[in-house]
């Protein structure tokens, strides 16, 4: 289960993606969520997700 925090949960997305994952699409599959939603979330809180850094900013 993701953390609800969208601060903590864009500290756990970017750890993850720079540790294990190295995509977003990755991140999701293994996670099992849905992409969209995620990066709705933490659009909430002014992050977008970068792939060139693989990673929100």
């Amino acid at each position: 289960m993701l953390p609800q925090d969208p601060i903590i949960l864009l500290s756990y997305v970017n750890t993850k993606l720079r540790d294990r994952d190295h995509t977003l699409e990755n991140f999701c599959a293994v996670e099992d969520v849905d992409q969209a939603e995620l990066c709705s979330r933490l659009a909430e809180v002014g992050y977008t997700y970068d792939t060139n850094r693989a990673q929100f900013v």
